[in-house]
């Protein structure tokens, strides 16, 4: 099936709200965004263990896309991350994520976003994918995550 949308991971809302992970989202530094190919079919309702980096659709080996001087296997870390709250819609956030100025990346369909701190209960937990709407390649140029000004993800109470 592939990718079709962008999801927050329904076991990463619940761990937050049993306790059961300790995620900072306003002040982690360690938050990253790791690219993918479209062999993969990333899925919402996945159990907590299957949401992490190197794991279930995540797994690194022949899925992820990476340039190891310009965007390194198991991503880049986010920069001026955000968490806020507003007119009942709780939004996270983080500037605009670009690879080296030289990279060569090919086929990206999107990314997880992923706690690389995260140690129970699974070490580097995804907090969401994004779907980039198609295929999308750089030769020797900057690869660009743009956050469309909505927030990496965002949740209507």
């Amino acid at each position: 099936m592939a990718w079709s949308n962008s999801k927050i991971f329904t076991a990463t809302i619940t761990d937050l709200m049993n306790n059961t992970t300790a995620i900072d989202l306003n002040t982690d530094a360690s938050i990253k965004a790791a690219l993918f190919d479209n062999d993969i079919t990333p899925d919402q309702t996945v159990a907590s263990a299957s949401t992490a980096f190197g794991a279930g659709q995540w797994v690194s080996a022949g899925n992820e896309v990476f340039d190891a001087a310009e965007w390194a296997t198991g991503g880049v870390a986010l920069g001026s991350v955000t968490s806020t709250f507003a007119t009942n819609v709780y939004t996270f956030d983080a500037a605009n994520t670009a690879s080296g100025a030289s990279a060569t990346l090919a086929a990206v369909f999107g990314c997880l976003v992923y706690d690389d701190t995260i140690a129970a209960p699974v070490a580097d937990q995804g907090l969401c994918y994004n779907y980039f709407g198609g295929t999308n390649s750089v030769t020797d140029g900057t690869f660009t995550i743009v956050w469309n000004g909505s927030g990496i993800f965002a949740l209507t109470l």
